[in-house]
C-alpha cells in the first residue's frame, strides 16, 4: 500500500496519463499505417516514426502535450522524394532536416515560424488535401495514380471510366467509401462509443467485412520491423550534391516545422497546463527527424489530430505521449502479422477523410469577405502546389506574402484642396515608399500649374529616399513654371 502512495505522490497523473496514451495509440495505429502506405514506403516505416516521435521527441521538453509521428501533410513531398530519389535518399533527407532543425533550435528561430503567414499555411495544407484525395482515390479503386498532383487531378475523369468497367474497382471503391462515411458518422454516435477512435473502428470494420465476404481487394504487404530499418548508406549521402535534393531538404525543414509549431499553437488553446517553448520543441522535433533519419524511416511532425485526441482522453504529462510510443512499439513486436489483414481501400478512405479536413472550407469564404489579399494567397498557394510541386508552391505563396505585407505597409493618402482661389494643399499621410511613387507623382503633377501649391508631409510616418528626391525633384519642377515656389511642411518625427 505505501509503494502504491509514493507512486501516487511521485507520478499524481498516472491514470491520466495512461488512459490516455492508449487512446492516442489507437488513433495513430492506422494513420502511421495509412501515411506509409500513401508515401510509397513499407507500411513499417510508418509505424518507426510514430515509435520514435513518442519515445525520442515525446521525452524531450517544448510542448507537453503534442503528439508527433507520421503526417499526412508531408506524404505528398515524401512520395515525390521516393520516386524521384529513391527509398535509400530518404533516411538521407529527414536526417538533414531534422539537424537543420536542431540549428534553429538552437540560435532561437522557432518563435519566427509563428511569423509566416497563416494564409500560407492554409494554403499549403488545402494543396497537400487536394493532391492527397486526388491519389488516394486511385488507390481506393486500386489504379495507379499519375505523378504529379495536376495530373492527378485531370485524370480523375478516365480512371472513374475505368473503375466503372471493373467488377474488383468497383469493390474496392464501396469499401473505401464505407470506410469514410464510418468516420464521418462515428462522430455522432454517443459518447460512450466514441471511446473507440472512429479511424480505429473504420479499418476494424473494413478489415471484418474483408474477411466475411472474402472480397478480392489488395491489403497491406507485411515484412518484419528490422527488415525495414535500412540506415542510408554511403552512396545515398552523395546525393546531397544535387542541387535538387538540397531544395526537398529545405522543402522538409519549412514544412515540417511550420506544421509543428502551428499544431503546438493549436494545442495550447486546447489545455490549461505549461505553454509550448518554440525553440526546445523545435529542437526537439529536429531530434526525432534526426532519428528517423539514421533508420531511413518517415519524417515527423506534431500532428493535431493525435494531439487533440491526446488532450481530449485526460493526459496531463508528456507521459501520455511516452507511454503511447511504448505501446506502437509492442504492437510492431509481437503483432506485425495483423497489418497483413488491413484493405489497402480502407486506408485510402481514411486518407481521403484527412485530406478534406486539411482544406479550410469554413474559413475560405469569411476570408474572402474580409481579407481578400488574404484569401488570394491562400488559393494561390494551393492550386501553385497543385499544378507545380510542393516546394515551389510554398515559395510563391511565401512571395505573395512578402509583397502584400510591404503593399500594406506603404498605404498613403493623398487628399487634395483646392478651395479655388488661394493655394492648392496637398496633403500626404501614412507611409511614402517607392512602392506608392507612382500614385504619388501622378497626383501631384495633375495639380494646376498656375496656382501656387502647399505641400504637407506632416501626416507622413515614413518616407523614404526615394520618395523624399522624387518630390524634392517635383516641387523644383512646378516651382519653375512662373507661380510661387511650392511651400513644403516637412514630416514633424525626425528621421522621417
Amino acid at each position: 500500500m505505501n509503494s502504491i502512495a509514493d507512486q501516487s505522490r511521485r507520478f499524481p497523473h498516472w491514470r491520466q496519463d495512461l488512459t490516455a496514451s492508449l487512446v492516442v495509440f489507437l488513433v495513430a495505429l492506422p494513420l502511421c499505417v495509412g501515411v506509409a502506405i500513401a508515401s510509397g514506403v513499407p507500411a513499417e516505416l510508418g509505424l518507426v516514426t510514430g515509435i520514435v516521435g513518442g519515445l525520442v521527441t515525446g521525452f524531450l521538453p517544448g510542448s507537453s502535450l503534442q503528439v508527433s509521428g507520421p503526417a499526412a501533410g508531408l506524404t505528398v513531398l515524401v512520395f515525390g522524394a521516393v520516386d524521384q530519389y529513391g527509398l535509400p535518399a530518404l533516411g538521407v533527407i529527414v536526417l538533414a532536416a531534422g539537424v537543420v532543425q536542431l540549428v534553429m533550435g538552437a540560435l532561437r528561430l522557432g518563435r519566427w515560424f509563428r511569423a509566416i503567414s497563416l494564409s500560407v499555411v492554409e494554403g499549403m495544407l488545402a494543396g497537400i488535401g487536394l493532391v492527397l484525395i486526388a491519389g488516394q482515390l486511385y488507390s481506393a479503386a486500386g489504379l495507379q495514380a499519375p505523378a504529379s498532383g495536376i495530373d492527378k487531378l485531370t485524370g480523375l475523369p478516365g480512371a472513374a471510366a475505368d473503375a466503372l468497367g471493373s467488377t474488383g474497382a468497383l469493390t474496392s471503391l464501396a469499401l473505401g467509401a464505407g470506410t469514410v462515411a464510418v468516420m464521418v458518422l462515428w462522430k455522432r454516435l454517443p459518447r460512450r462509443a466514441q471511446t473507440v477512435p472512429g479511424a480505429l473502428a473504420a479499418v476494424g470494420l473494413a478489415t471484418a467485412v474483408t474477411a466475411a465476404f472474402g472480397l478480392s481487394v489488395a491489403t497491406v504487404r507485411v515484412s518484419g520491423l528490422l527488415d525495414v530499418i535500412q540506415p542510408p548508406g554511403a552512396d545515398a549521402f552523395g546525393e546531397l550534391v544535387n542541387v535538387g535534393l538540397l531544395g526537398t531538404i529545405a522543402a522538409f525543414t519549412l514544412i515540417a516545422s511550420a506544421e509543428s509549431l502551428f499544431s503546438a499553437a493549436a494545442v495550447d488553446r486546447l489545455h490549461n497546463g505549461p505553454r509550448t517553448e518554440y525553440d526546445k520543441e523545435l529542437m526537439a522535433q529536429g531530434a526525432g527527424n534526426t532519428v528517423c533519419g539514421v533508420l531511413g524511416a518517415l519524417p515527423m511532425t506534431a500532428v493535431i489530430v493525435r494531439s487533440s485526441a491526446n488532450v481530449a482522453a485526460g493526459a496531463r504529462t508528456r507521459a501520455s505521449r511516452v507511454l503511447h510510443g511504448v505501446w506502437l512499439l509492442l504492437f510492431a513486436a509481437l503483432l506485425p502479422s495483423v497489418l497483413g489483414l488491413i484493405p489497402l481501400p480502407a486506408l485510402a478512405g481514411i486518407l481521403v477523410h484527412a485530406g478534406w479536413k486539411l482544406i479550410p472550407f469554413r474559413s475560405i469564404v469569411p476570408l474572402w469577405r474580409d481579407h481578400r489579399g488574404e484569401a488570394l494567397i491562400l488559393v494561390v498557394t494551393a492550386v501553385s502546389i497543385v499544378a507545380v510541386n510542393m516546394f515551389e508552391g510554398v515559395l510563391i505563396g511565401l512571395a505573395l506574402s512578402v509583397v502584400k505585407t510591404a503593399w500594406d505597409a506603404s498605404h498613403l493618402g493623398l487628399e487634395i484642396v483646392d478651395k479655388g482661389a488661394g493655394p492648392v494643399q496637398a496633403h500626404l499621410t501614412g507611409n511614402a515608399t517607392f512602392l506608392r511613387l507612382p500614385k504619388i507623382l501622378e497626383g501631384l503633377e495633375a495639380l494646376p500649374r498656375d496656382r501656387p501649391v502647399e505641400l504637407d508631409l506632416s501626416g507622413l510616418h515614413h518616407l523614404d529616399h526615394a520618395c523624399r528626391t522624387a518630390l524634392e525633384n517635383w516641387a523644383e519642377r512646378h516651382s519653375t513654371t512662373g507661380s510661387d515656389p511650392v511651400k513644403v511642411t516637412k514630416p514633424q518625427k525626425a528621421g522621417v
